[in-house]
């Protein structure tokens, strides 16, 4: 009988742990580019320059990648298997609002399946200087939406972002 009243508590607890967990998930981070903006987006729609300002790059420098479609237009797909620290998945762009805004959807496979959409934004904040946004957004699912009850994506991911955003900055502003 003890097992049984056990069980049922941690019955009870995993669903109002599963009730209070967050369902979703936005993380962005923003820099300003000394570049016009025409100059910024034209870099930023090619999925093959992200292996020059990408953090996860960075860290596999041995990540298999392979490319299909026509890099910098809709359809375009990057698929990469990597190490564990930046595990297995593809990104397609699935809409080009010219000049100004790209949405890519991220279908990770590996460390764990999930997919977010991702976009960059441009914002022509003069003629010489640009503010680009880079971020994600999703849908936590059980169970993995009980994890983000102890895991701030925010700060695991943004400062990812900001890493990217400052590599982004030196190679735009450097050429």
């Amino acid at each position: 009988m003890l097992v049984l009243y056990i069980v049922l508590a941690l019955v009870v607890v995993i669903l109002i742990l599963a009730v209070l967990a967050p369902k979703n998930y936005d993380v962005s981070r923003s820099i300003e580019i000394n570049r016009s903006k025409s100059e910024v987006f034209e870099y930023l729609k090619f999925l093959k320059n992200q292996d020059e300002w990408s953090p996860w790059s960075k860290r596999d420098p041995n990540m298999v990648k392979d490319f299909s479609g026509t890099d910098g237009e809709v359809g375009a797909i990057n698929r990469w298997k990597g190490n564990k620290e930046v595990g297995e998945g593809e990104q397609e762009i699935t809409h080009i609002e010219e000049g100004s805004r790209i949405d890519s959807e991220l279908r990770f496979l590996k460390p764990f399946k999930s997919t977010s959409d991702a976009y960059i934004t441009t914002k022509e904040v003069d003629k010489d200087m640009t503010k680009v946004v880079w971020g994600f957004s999703g849908e936590n699912k059980f169970p993995m939406s009980i994890m983000m009850l102890f895991m701030n994506m925010d700060k695991a991911i943004g400062k990812d972002f900001e890493e990217g955003l400052n590599s982004l900055k030196q190679i735009l502003e450097n050429q």
